[in-house]
C-alpha cells in the first residue's frame, strides 16, 4: 500500500505553504529520512523527508501553493533493492581508438577545452545527488561539483554552497561559450528579463517592514565602540573557551550579554505597546537576525538573562545549523522582546535598522574598522565599530535610548563590568 506524502503542519497560524522545490524526480527511488522537498511559508522554510523506502510518485509540481495537510505525492514501498543498478563508469566510457582504428580522414578534431570541462562537470554532477535548481546552476557555470564543499544534511550541496564557491572561484573555471551564428560570426547577446513571484517569506518581510514604518514613531541614535578590550579578551581565551565548551567565542555573545544588562536598566526598550497599555517584560528574549538565501529570519534566544557566554554561542550555532538544513520551526521565531542585527558581517559601516514589531528596540552592529581616535589627548589607532539603536519614540524617550546604547558601549569596552554588574 502506498504511503501518502503530505505537507506537514508548522504552526497553528500557518494554513498554506508553497512547495518550493522537489529534490527528487517522479519515479525516483528514495530512502527513509532522505529529503524529498522543501516548503516555504510566510515565516519558515522547512525540508520534508521520506517516511519510508520506496518509489516516489509526484502529484503536485514545484511552485504550487498548497494547504497544510495536502497530499503532494506518494511512496510505493516496493523492493528498492530490485531496482536496476546504475551503469558503471566503464560501461559509459567509449572504447579506446586502438580497438577500432579510424582512417586519418575520419579522425575527429579534439573538442574545445570549455566543452571538455562542461562534460566533466555534467558527469560529476550525475554521480552526486543535487536539487534541480543546484543542478541547473552547476550546468550553467560548467562547475565540477566534486570540488564544492556541501553544508546541507549529509554533506549535500545546496545553492548557497555553489554561490559561495563561485565567489571564491579559482581562475580555471571556464566562462560559457560565446554564441555564434552559422557563419561563425559572434552573435550579440540580447538583454532579457525574468519575472518571478515573491516567496511567502519575502512577502511577509515586505509587509512587516512597511507596517513597522507606518505604525511606529521610529527614531535611531548612534554611537561608536572601541573593540580593543573585547578583541583582547577573545584572543586571550578563545582556545581555552573552545576546548572547554566545544564552541567558538564570538562577539555576538558579548553584545547579547551587554544588551541584557542595558535592557534591565532601561526596561521600556524591552517593552511592547498593546493598545493604550504598555507591557513590560521581566525577561530578555533576544532575537538574532540571520540572513538566509530566501530572506531574513530572526530566531530567538529565550531567557538570555539566564545564560552564560557559552550557552549564548551554542544557541546561535544551533540556530545557524537549523537554518542551513531547513529545520527552523515557527516556535524558534516567536516571543522575542528585543533584536540584535549584525550588518557588519556583510561589510556595512553604518545603517539604520528597522524595528521588528511589536518590539520597541533593535540594535544594529557594524563592521570593525581601524580609525584614529583621541584618547588622553593623543591620537591613536583603535578598532572601532559604529552601533545604532532604533527605538519606538511612542514608548521610549531620547534619554532612555541614549542611556541604553551608552551602557552597551561601556559593557563592550570593559567586558569585566558585565561580570561585576557595574
Amino acid at each position: 500500500m502506498s504511503i501518502e506524502v503530505k505537507i506537514p503542519s508548522v504552526g497553528e497560524s500557518v494554513q498554506e505553504a508553497v512547495l518550493a522545490e522537489w529534490f527528487k524526480q517522479d519515479g525516483d527511488t528514495v530512502r527513509k529520512d532522505e529529503p524529498l522537498f522543501v516548503i516555504e511559508t510566510d515565516k519558515v522554510t522547512l525540508e520534508v523527508v521520506a517516511e519510508a523506502d520506496g518509489v516516489l510518485k509526484i502529484t503536485v509540481p514545484a511552485g504550487e501553493t498548497v494547504a497544510i495537510g495536502a497530499v503532494v505525492g506518494s511512496i510505493d514501498p516496493a523492493d528498492v533493492s530490485a531496482t536496476p543498478p546504475e551503469k558503471t563508469e566503464s560501461a559509459e566510457t567509449p572504447q579506446p581508438e586502438t580497438e577500432a582504428p579510424q582512417k586519418p580522414e575520419q579522425a575527429k578534431a579534439p573538442a574545445p577545452a570549455a566543452s571538455k570541462t562542461a562534460a566533466q562537470s555534467a558527469t560529476s554532477a550525475d554521480k552526486i545527488p543535487l536539487a534541480p535548481s543546484v543542478r541547473r546552476l552547476v550546468a550553467e557555470k560548467h562547475l565540477d561539483v566534486s570540488k564544492i564543499k556541501g553544508t546541507g544534511p549529509g554533506g549535500r550541496i545546496n545553492k548557497g554552497d555553489v554561490l559561495l564557491y563561485l565567489e571564491n572561484a579559482p581562475a580555471g573555471i571556464p566562462e560559457p561559450a560565446e554564441t555564434t551564428a552559422s557563419g561563425g560570426e559572434p552573435v550579440a547577446l540580447v538583454a532579457t528579463e525574468e519575472r518571478k513571484p515573491m516567496s511567502p517569506i519575502r512577502k511577509r518581510i515586505a509587509q512587516r517592514l512597511l507596517e513597522s514604518k507606518q505604525n511606529t514613531a521610529m527614531l535611531t541614535t548612534f554611537n561608536e565602540i572601541d573593540m580593543s578590550r573585547a578583541m583582547e579578551i577573545r584572543s586571550l581565551y578563545k582556545e581555552a573557551f573552545k576546548k572547554r565548551h566545544n564552541v567558538s567565542l564570538g562577539f555576538m555573545s558579548f553584545f547579547v550579554k551587554a544588551c541584557v544588562q542595558a535592557l534591565q536598566e532601561v526596561p521600556e526598550i524591552n517593552a511592547f505597546i498593546d493598545g493604550s497599555d504598555i507591557i513590560y517584560h521581566n525577561y530578555q528574549h533576544i532575537g538574532v537576525a540571520v540572513g538566509t538565501e530566501r530572506g531574513l529570519v530572526v530566531p530567538v534566544i529565550r531567557h538570555a538573562e539566564r545564560m552564560n557566554y557559552a550557552q549564548v554561542e551554542k544557541a546561535i550555532v544551533d540556530y545557524v545549523a537549523k537554518i542551513k538544513e531547513n529545520r527552523l520551526e515557527l516556535a524558534d521565531l516567536e516571543g522575542g522582546t528585543f533584536t540584535v542585527s549584525n550588518g557588519g558581517v556583510y561589510g556595512s559601516l553604518l545603517s539604520t535598522p528597522i524595528l521588528n514589531m511589536p518590539q520597541s528596540g533593535i540594535l544594529g552592529m557594524h563592521k570593525i574598522e581601524k580609525r584614529p581616535v583621541v584618547i588622553d589627548d593623543e591620537i591613536v589607532i583603535r578598532p572601532m565599530m559604529y552601533v545604532a539603536l532604533s527605538y519606538d519614540h511612542r514608548i521610549v524617550d531620547g534619554k532612555g535610548a541614549v542611556t541604553c546604547l551608552k551602557r552597551i558601549k561601556e559593557f563592550i569596552e570593559n567586558p569585566e563590568r558585565m561580570a561585576l554588574e557595574v
